[in-house]
């Protein structure tokens, strides 16, 4: 496989290394009813392989609505774009709770102090607890086989474009069953429409 450059498709590198322990905090999602926009947002890192290296893909969703607020691309784990990205969301909306996992980017007292400042409750899956943040696993899996895995993107400037491109798809164009078949954005939209009202 390494001389005709294939790849098989299973899990990589294990991202969700806590930093301290001192930053964790307590999962709030358990038995909650989730039932308006920017209500929860999840977040959460994968990597993405190209034909040299590999980057980081960051990401921001609703859980109401399944509408990817915002995303980032780094060839690093280092904390700060991940930093810079929810703060460029948090210009826009804000959520009342965002979840995470237990890895380094969210177990620091940069992140926390974002989020305390921004009055946003902090909400961490349970250690060895996958499952917790399923939500935005699925879409990473969706991503992957959809998009990736088809494309085999070989520079991070061919990535970026596609995932621009895939992503405003998702958010757009894709159908999504458990919302009667509409997009997430017009779900978002016609939701956050009604509360404001």
């Amino acid at each position: 496989m390494r001389v005709m450059g294939i790849q098989g498709i299973c899990p990589g590198p294990n991202l969700s290394k806590r930093l301290h322990a001192q930053y964790i905090h307590p999962y709030l999602l358990r038995g909650l009813n989730v039932d308006h926009p920017d209500q929860v947002w999840a977040v959460d890192i994968t990597y993405i392989r190209l034909r040299h290296g590999f980057m980081y893909l960051f990401v921001i969703i609703d859980l109401y609505s399944s509408y990817i607020v915002d995303y980032e691309l780094s060839t690093t784990m280092d904390r700060h774009w991940v930093l810079e990205c929810l703060k460029r969301a948090f210009k826009s909306r804000k959520p009342e709770i965002i979840n995470s996992d237990q890895g380094s980017q969210f177990t620091n007292k940069d992140y926390i102090e974002l989020l305390q400042t921004e009055g946003i409750k902090i909400s961490m899956d349970g250690k060895g607890r996958a499952l917790d943040n399923i939500f935005v696993e699925r879409f990473f899996r969706t991503l992957k086989y959809e998009n990736i895995y088809l494309n085999e993107y070989e520079t991070p400037k061919a990535l970026r474009r596609g995932l621009n491109q895939y992503i405003r798809f998702y958010n757009e164009q894709r159908l999504h069953e458990s919302f009667g078949y509409r997009y997430p954005v017009d779900y978002y939209r016609q939701t956050s429409l009604k509360l404001a009202i």
